[in-house]
């Protein structure tokens, strides 16, 4: 089981996570994800793929630069090259996403 894997199985389920300040986040170019460290001691590593579906980010947009929530530290913002800007909050990283509606 890889790192991941297993801070993966640490997400809470929607709704029932508690709020943690993040106090880094790196774009890993190399593979391609974004590594967000949090007060607590935890480090995810979120694929830029989750990021920019949510987002609705266009394919062809490259990272710009990564800024941090600096007042609150609740999130950060992606900043592409075409101007687009995906923002990107602690529960998207720490939670697991809600459950579809039947």
């Amino acid at each position: 089981m890889t790192q991941t894997q297993t801070l993966a199985r640490m997400k809470k389920p929607f709704g029932t996570a508690k709020m943690v300040d993040l106090t880094a986040v790196r774009y890993l170019a190399w593979k391609d994800a974004f590594e967000v460290d949090f007060k607590d001691g935890l480090t995810f590593l979120e694929p830029h793929a989750t990021i920019r579906k949510a987002n609705k980010i266009s394919p062809k947009a490259d990272v710009e630069r990564v800024e941090m929530d600096e007042e609150f530290h609740e999130g950060f913002f992606v900043h592409y090259d075409n101007g687009q800007r995906a923002e990107v909050s602690w529960a998207f990283i720490r939670e697991l996403p809600p459950r579809k509606q039947k």
